[in-house]
């Protein structure tokens, strides 16, 4: 199977953005992405829509637009992306870990 590209356009300790590229073949099982304090935000952009698969799916987003730009809190709700058949999925993410509220608190 291929390997994902991840490129780090910015990486600081409260944000990052991200270019990552998702072969054919690969596929992201539903997981959450826990934060030890504060709230963690995703907003992503798919740049690049497989032919076939690569789905993204999440309990809860806070926007989605055609399930190409989505807002969600990977913290909260559990999240994946179905196996990609055929093309690549290519994602540009931006992801805030912010210093207010917390998973518990929701």
């Amino acid at each position: 199977m291929n390997r994902i590209t991840n490129r780090f356009l910015l990486n600081t300790q409260r944000l990052s953005v991200n270019l990552v590229t998702y072969p054919k073949g690969h596929s992201v099982r539903r997981h959450n992405d826990p934060v030890a304090d504060g709230s963690y935000y995703k907003l992503n952009f798919v740049v690049t829509k497989p032919a076939e698969g690569g789905v993204f799916e999440t309990d809860r987003a806070i926007f989605s637009l055609f399930n190409r730009v989505v807002l969600f809190r990977p913290d909260l709700y559990d999240h994946s992306v179905s196996t990609i058949k055929r093309g690549k999925r290519v994602l540009l993410s931006i992801a805030l870990h912010a210093p207010w509220g917390s998973a518990d608190q929701q």
